[in-house]
């Protein structure tokens, strides 16, 4: 069974047992989190599928925090030619790294 999960303005397709890392949520390690916004919900050869209009009711997709961490830094460069203009500076994502336990309709 999969479902297809709407979290920090994305979405994810996710199964039980998955590990990914969404945006930042505020909960603490080794915690549950519920994710109650399900799109659509489907077996794994994709026969017998379950889409919302927009959302599923009573569908939650249940994970458990693992890390709580901030990605690679990655540099932004603004850069004009011809008028000596440069800047550069950093960016690290926070992030949540969950594992979905299960998934329920």
């Amino acid at each position: 069974m999969f479902a297809v999960i709407k979290t920090g303005g994305k979405q994810y397709k996710v199964k039980q047992g998955d590990i990914l890392k969404v945006e930042k949520l505020d909960v603490e390690k080794d915690t549950t989190v519920a994710f109650n916004e399900v799109l659509l919900v489907g077996d794994e050869d994709g026969q017998n599928l379950n889409i919302g209009a927009p959302l599923i009711s009573g569908a939650t997709v249940t994970a458990t925090v693992l890390e709580q961490g901030r990605s690679k830094k990655i540099d932004v460069i603004k850069y004009k030619r011809k008028i000596r203009y440069r800047k550069k500076f950093g960016h690290r994502q926070a992030f949540t790294q969950v594992k979905i336990e299960k998934i329920t309709v």
